[in-house]
């Protein structure tokens, strides 16, 4: 078996920090924690089209405020705002607590690792040739300035019978540079 670790959770600290950021003890760690996935879950649900790549979660004293980075900002925050308070509305219900709700751009759409890959699925499933969508995704990401990239999809590719991986990789992708800058996206 290999011994692969999201290289996000290695670099926790170094270059990258936490997603949420609170505190809590004994049985409300478990509470707060349950309650962060379904912020997330339900978030991640309703915004899918909006193309969001990260979910921040920081909690004070009653009060929970939500970052959302998303490629396309508009959708979710709608003509004057409206859009956006009620959705912060239907987050307040779920969780019966204030929500700050700041929602963000994207600032490199092309070379967020999360929105990559969600493009990539998004094509292999309107049934486009795998290799042009690795390859499209690849040249896109070197060309608005990532070092390097690595792409790899796998299951029944092109339509045969027995599943398989292929991957690509351009560029270089310090996997065990910790200090190195490398996003992480799975779809």
């Amino acid at each position: 078996m290999g011994h692969k670790t999201d290289p996000r959770s290695l670099r926790l600290g170094i270059t990258r920090e936490w997603d949420r950021v609170w505190y809590a003890s004994g049985e409300e760690y478990a509470d707060y924690f349950l309650e962060d996935q379904k912020l997330e879950n339900f978030i991640k649900k309703e915004l899918g089209k909006a193309g969001i790549s990260r979910v921040l979660i920081r909690r004070r004293s009653g009060q929970i405020t939500i970052d959302v980075l998303t490629a396309r900002p508009g959708m979710i925050i709608g003509k004057g705002g409206q859009d956006a308070e009620a959705f912060k509305v239907r987050l307040q219900k779920l969780t019966e607590k204030n929500i700050q709700l700041n929602i963000n751009e994207e600032p490199n759409v092309s070379t967020c690792a999360v929105l990559l890959a969600e493009n990539v699925a998004g094509q292999l499933e309107r049934r486009i040739a795998f290799r042009r969508a690795m390859k499209q995704v690849i040249t896109k990401a070197l060309k608005s300035g990532a070092q390097g990239i690595k792409v790899c999809v796998s299951g029944r590719l092109g339509g045969a019978e027995i599943a398989r991986t292929e991957w690509y990789r351009e560029g270089r992708v310090p996997l065990h540079t910790f200090r190195a800058d490398i996003d992480y996206g799975f779809a």
